[in-house]
């Protein structure tokens, strides 16, 4: 067993199985790391909820002996479920924070140049999910005692695969021949301006924008021609 899987949660034991497939196999020692999961075609899969950074040396081991495609799953809703220790559902409601693609940031922002490996797949996953918790006192002071007990799928809604630089461009709501700015990304894409300073930073060091200049203390970037 590898180190963390005590500590899994259902989300990432549901996903590691989905995406290992008939045949493949989950947990698998691969070099001096564990994959999440080797589809019976040699693909690693790694389910990655979180930032990517602790997934450099990692994903660049796989990369190296073949193709890994990191699934990064983002609850575009979120319903909350609050039972009491004995289990009786206390309430339910859907969570007013929604997210989207543009989320994917978050976590990239702390690995931009992973995917410049050859091999390395991206993919995002929007999904619905439940997420469960019990009030039983032993949770955070910030949640009053409430604990997050699991997080589980109830719906699959959308699939990003992102294996190129170029498919990037995705997040550039632009015209090639266009000049833009961060705040000039938040308000086209609709994102908060924290979102878009992750996504430009991010891009620029895959090399899919460039920053062409500076006008005050904004930074001006433009599309730069990706090759791949």
């Amino acid at each position: 067993m590898s180190v963390g899987v005590k500590n899994e949660s259902s989300l990432h034991r549901i996903l590691k199985l989905h995406y290992a497939g008939s045949g493949g196999t989950t947990e698998t020692p691969v070099g001096g790391f564990f994959a999440d999961g080797v589809r019976a075609d040699g693909e690693y899969i790694e389910i990655q909820t979180g930032s990517f950074g602790p997934l450099k040396k990692k994903a660049g081991e796989f990369a190296a002996k073949g193709k890994v495609r990191i699934v990064h799953p983002i609850p575009a809703s979120k319903m909350l479920e609050i039972c009491d220790a004995a289990g009786n559902l206390l309430s339910k409601r859907k969570s007013p924070r929604q997210c989207t693609p543009w989320n994917l940031f978050d976590a990239l922002v702390y690995a931009p140049e992973l995917p410049l490996n050859p091999g390395v797949i991206v993919e995002i996953l929007m999904v619905e999910i439940v997420e469960k918790r019990v009030n039983d006192g032993t949770g955070s002071r910030r949640r009053k005692g409430v604990r997050i007990a699991g997080k589980d799928i109830t719906a699959f809604m959308e699939r990003i695969v992102l294996e190129k630089p170029r498919d990037y461009l995705f997040f550039t709501p632009f015209a090639p021949e266009e000049e833009f700015t961060v705040k000039m990304l938040a308000r086209r894409a609709g994102i908060k301006t924290q979102t878009a300073q992750k996504t430009l930073y991010t891009l620029a060091k895959m090399g899919v924008v460039r920053r062409v200049g500076k006008k005050g203390n904004e930074i001006i970037c433009g599309i730069a021609g990706t090759k791949e």
